[in-house]
């Protein structure tokens, strides 16, 4: 039975990966700073058939706090075999409205998290020649968009990092498999937890997806070891149209992202947010958008994106289709984007 451990796991897309561990009855170990919402991810966990679930109250930009927890979940869970980067924040904001410490917050979770949490995972797998880790990716690692540019460059940064480890496992003859997985748009809880200065509420960038379809692609990447994992046709559509066109993208991101991260609820300013401290309140795997999530979502390896499969030609004619149809489809939102009002 696999020992897994997950940063973030208290919701969103954390959350929805442990409960398919649980149904298979993994022992789950849950890294979050909200230790009741900790104590309820773990409640659930069990009913969910998990044969054992240990939790540990950290925050992942803070080694010593990730190495404390790596220890207490190999003391009474057992040796880990899969190890999930989830956890993260960000603030909708123009970058010239950010400070210094909003930019450096966001870093140090979603950047320096995946760090901390590769260094104990490795720690503890080196020596046993085994495990799985995953460092939860987005489209936006590798096409970045206005308004959060901070979560952005952290997954750039997380890309980056990855590439390099793999290189230094494969040197060191390792079978260790270090993946990521690069998201859509999903349906958590972050979009009322964010810090926000637009006028009116976040949302996913459309389409949104249900977590369990990003769940499940986590968990294979587990499972399988593979390099990396693209869910949902409009992560396919950044990845593809970023080498073609980019340019292109630029100029049309800039009509049309401002207004696609924003709902149709105004923003009524000073609720709490999650950026240096827990978020108050109850939240399991979802957001407020279930009506309009999707269930599936296809799910394909980059070994097929940059293989034989699609030669240089139709890779290109592909990607620029899909801008162009993308952009006549957005079009309308241009006009609307322009008006947009910023706090």
């Amino acid at each position: 039975m696999q020992t897994v451990v997950i940063t973030g796991g208290s919701a969103g897309i954390g959350r929805a990966v442990a409960e398919i561990y649980a149904r298979r009855g993994c022992r789950i170990g849950l890294i979050a700073r909200g230790e009741d919402r900790l104590h309820a991810a773990a409640e659930t966990l069990y009913e969910r058939g998990s044969s054992k679930v240990e939790i540990a109250p950290a925050d992942v930009a803070e080694a010593p706090e990730v190495e404390a927890a790596a220890d207490r979940f190999e003391q009474t869970l057992g040796p880990i075999d899969v190890w999930i980067n989830a956890a993260m924040t960000t603030v909708y904001s123009p970058f010239i409205e950010m400070s210094a410490a909003e930019y450096e917050r966001v870093t140090r979770v979603v950047y320096l998290g995946a760090v901390n949490g590769t260094r104990a995972a490795l720690e503890r797998m080196r020596p046993r020649r085994r495990g799985a880790i995953v460092n939860v990716g987005s489209g936006l690692a590798y096409r970045a968009i206005p308004l959060q540019s901070a979560y952005c460059g952290a997954k750039f940064a997380i890309r980056g990092f990855t590439e390099a480890i793999r290189s230094e496992l494969i040197h060191d003859d390792l079978p260790i498999s270090l993946s990521q997985v690069h998201l859509p748009g999903v349906n958590t809880p972050q979009f009322d937890w964010a810090r926000n200065r637009m006028a009116r509420k976040p949302q996913p960038a459309p389409p949104i997806f249900a977590p369990e379809v990003a769940a499940r692609a986590i968990v294979q990447a587990a499972d399988e070891g593979v390099r990396e994992l693209f869910v949902g046709r409009s992560t396919l559509k950044v990845f593809l149209g970023n080498i073609a066109v980019p340019g292109f993208l630029d100029r049309m991101l800039a009509a049309s992202a401002y207004d696609a991260q924003q709902s149709d609820q105004d923003e009524p300013g000073g609720r709490p947010d999650n950026l240096f401290a827990p978020a108050p309140g109850y939240q399991a795997a979802h957001g407020r958008f279930d009506d309009r999530a999707h269930e599936r979502g296809i799910v394909v390896s980059s070994g097929i994106l940059r293989g034989g499969t699609i030669a240089g030609g139709a890779l290109a004619s592909l990607a620029i289709g899909m801008v162009l149809g993308a952009l006549l489809r957005g079009s309308g939102s241009a006009d609307r984007s322009r008006a947009l009002r910023l706090r």
